[in-house]
């Protein structure tokens, strides 16, 4: 299959609200050459990221929207603009290759108005952006929902936050501490000819200075190292892990936090870690297995804890809540699509609902890190006021990393380009059973 049409196809769906590209895409890269696998990606990933500021071009130079079924075309269009305006693609074989994907899709209609679209767009693409860059959506490529959220909360930072978000994200490692420090590590990749550097606030990270296979990375078969980004990272100090303890692990899949705590803290008695999904907890397995680790996983919905609570209390909870992922956008361009302003204060309640539930099966004296992906206070410093407004048997505790701003509650971490994702940190301990 030619790599622009499972490109347009695996957006379609995004487009049409009824996939993510996580879900999308690995089927349509099933059906291409080994060799345009890499192309594909890029295409998928790299329209995402620009699709806000695209679709407003797009509308410049068409007569009128498509129709819903038409999805697969408004796709191809968005994969013919961003191979001109974002690639070193030649432009005749972007448009050519693009406008004959159209057969393809059933809709030979489609090729003359994607032909004469893509050449205006290459005539005329670059006049029309200049004359539009005054619309913030079209100058940062965002909804325009998330760029006012941006704005509105962080009116110092939003631009750079912004530019993060449209950047490359860089590969970053986890040392297994069971294995090898820091240095040792690095010394081994500097052995192979790998270019890396120690990430500022993790003991464990490790960013490199260009992504590569992990297959080749020295040990990585044998747990080594793990790929994983430095905000994520710092969960496993946070906690405060000694041994003989119990942590649940709550939201856990895809499991990078699970391996770390376990690598952390060998004496850990331990570690049960759920999610909702029991095909999200295959992958936390898998890496467990990698990294010769075990933990008890459960499938459930961490607020029913009749289900899966057995009454044994935890010393140690880790609550990484389901989020917008506003501040993995990078990682995840196809957010920009997916996401809606009005998700945000569902999930803030589904988030305190979280907090709620698990708060019992915290011990007394016991520690509970609070943890999004998500760069809206809404989710993060907001929903810990709430908590600790209506828990009278809780308390915050200061955070000891030096990494993000301090947040009437918690840490609030900003991507940064060429360093770590969006993040957000709270810490609480339970000092009386009782809510009052």
């Amino acid at each position: 299959m030619n790599p622009r049409l499972a490109a347009a196809r695996a957006l379609a769906a995004v487009l049409s609200g009824k996939a993510s590209l996580n879900s999308s895409l690995p089927a349509q890269l099933d059906k291409v050459d080994e060799r345009d696998r890499g192309l594909t990606q890029d295409l998928a990933f790299g329209t995402a990221r620009w699709q806000p500021r695209l679709e407003l071009l797009a509308a410049q130079l068409l007569q009128k929207p498509f129709k819903a079924a038409d999805a697969d075309v408004q796709a191809l269009l968005l994969v013919g603009l961003y191979q001109l305006f974002y690639t070193r693609i030649p432009e005749h074989a972007a448009i050519g290759e693009t406008v004959g994907c159209a057969d393809k899709l059933k809709k030979p209609w489609a090729k003359g108005l994607l032909n004469a679209v893509l050449r205006r767009a290459q005539r005329e693409g670059e006049a029309l952006l200049a004359g539009m860059e005054r619309d913030p959506v079209v100058r940062t490529a965002h909804p325009r929902w998330l760029q006012k959220s941006l704005k509105a909360f962080w009116p110092e930072q939003w631009e750079a936050i912004c530019a993060a978000n449209n950047a490359h994200p860089p590969m970053i490692l986890r040392v297994n501490r069971r294995h090898h420090s820091r240095d040792a590590y690095l010394a081994l990749l500097a052995e192979a000819g790998v270019g890396a550097s120690a990430c500022q606030y993790s003991r464990d990270g490790i960013v490199l200075a260009e992504a590569c296979d992990v297959r080749g990375l020295p040990g990585f078969a044998e747990g080594w190292v793990s790929v994983q980004d430095e905000a994520a990272q710092l969960s496993a100090d946070l906690l405060e892990l000694a041994p003989g303890q119990r942590v649940l692990d709550a939201c856990c899949a895809p499991g990078g936090k699970t391996c770390h705590l376990l690598e952390a803290e060998a004496g850990l008695a331990q570690v049960v870690a759920i999610d909702l999904e029991a095909k999200r907890l295959s992958r936390v397995r898998e890496n467990l297995d990698r990294l010769q680790l075990d933990a008890q996983l459960i499938a459930c919905d961490a607020r029913d804890t009749a289900s899966w609570w057995d009454g044994k209390p935890f010393q140690r909870i880790l609550l990484d809540a389901p989020c917008s992922a506003t501040g993995v956008i990078r990682r995840h361009p196809d957010i920009k699509l997916t996401r809606q302003a009005d998700d945000i204060p569902a999930l803030a309640a589904l988030q305190g609902e979280l907090l709620d539930a698990l708060w019992p099966t915290l011990e007394v004296g016991g520690m509970l890190l609070y943890a999004t992906c998500s760069s809206l206070p809404t989710e993060n410093t907001e929903v810990i006021d709430a908590f600790l407004a209506r828990t009278p048997g809780a308390r915050e505790l200061d955070l000891a990393t030096a990494a993000g701003l301090r947040q009437p509650h918690g840490r609030q971490l900003l991507a940064q380009e060429g360093g770590h994702d969006g993040f957000y940190y709270a810490k609480l301990i339970k000092i009386a059973a009782s809510r009052g």
